[in-house]
């Protein structure tokens, strides 16, 4: 269970270290950390060094909170998230976003690596998060519930807030940027998953699968923080071109379409 004593003594740790007070926060996803690199006068915080945040495991998640300016705005990055599959509870991983909300950010942006699963998808596309669906079978809010931090009950129609969406088409479109749109369907991992279940869950409705996002996006709609999520399509999904899949070829994906990313966040932060 999150409290709102657990977050307040986070709070006041980083207000000692931050410069300045943020007002957008970025969650960076497999492969898309150098976005870090591209904020202006940052200071640098490691997960480890911060009350009741949990270090990230996983390869290429450098795991620290940087907070600069990108597009004129004061960020908040994370370098790196958390998953289920380290080991780490939905609460662990959702923990930063009442972090975040509790700073005075007004709006998240989430990113992260997917699978294609809509044939109309290519390797290397973006993909705008419409909507998900949660097949870890769990929740960040399982357990009594701070009332001080948000509803028993959360509405998750608008958990990807309509109004930002319509800035990152208008991103996209000032940066010359295709941008596809569709259902993300998170899982736990961190195998991938079988033809079978890529098959079960095309048939759900689901355009991409990865093993994030789902318990940032429940934990931002609980405590009323407006929420924009792009996917970067690192491979098409098992048995969708009947080919192995890899780590190796996520990443490799990410650092070629990496100048592109990079060009489509910034020009979202400066709208937002």
């Amino acid at each position: 269970m999150t409290t709102k004593r657990e977050v307040q003594e986070t709070v006041a740790y980083l207000r000692e270290k931050l410069p300045y007070a943020p007002e957008i926060g970025l969650v960076l996803g497999s492969g898309l950390g150098p976005l870090a690199y591209e904020l202006e006068e940052t200071v640098s915080i490691p997960y480890g060094d911060i009350p009741h945040f949990r270090t990230s495991t996983a390869p290429d998640h450098a795991g620290r909170l940087v907070c600069g300016t990108l597009a004129g705005k004061r960020v908040l990055c994370m370098q790196g998230r958390l998953h289920g599959y380290e080991g780490w509870t939905p609460e662990e991983i959702a923990y930063p976003v009442y972090v975040m909300q509790a700073l005075g950010v007004r709006a998240l942006v989430l990113t992260n690596a997917s699978g294609g699963i809509n044939t109309g998808f290519a390797v290397g596309d973006f993909m705008l998060i419409e909507d998900h669906i949660n097949m870890t079978g769990k929740s960040p809010l399982t357990g009594p519930n701070d009332e001080a931090l948000g509803s028993r009950f959360p509405d998750m129609t608008f958990a990807y807030a309509p109004d930002l969406r319509e800035k990152a088409y208008a991103a996209a479109q000032d940066c010359g940027i295709a941008l596809q749109h569709g259902v993300y369907c998170g899982v736990n991992g961190p195998q991938f998953e079988t033809p079978a279940e890529i098959r079960m869950f095309h048939a759900m409705g689901a355009d991409a699968v990865g093993m994030s996002t789902v318990f940032e996006v429940i934990a931002a709609a609980h405590c009323g923080l407006p929420v924009v999520g792009i996917a970067m399509i690192t491979n098409m999904a098992a048995g969708v071109l009947m080919q192995p899949l890899s780590g190796a070829e996520v990443n490799e994906i990410a650092m070629r379409r990496g100048a592109d990313f990079r060009r489509l966040i910034t020009a979202l932060i400066g709208k937002i």
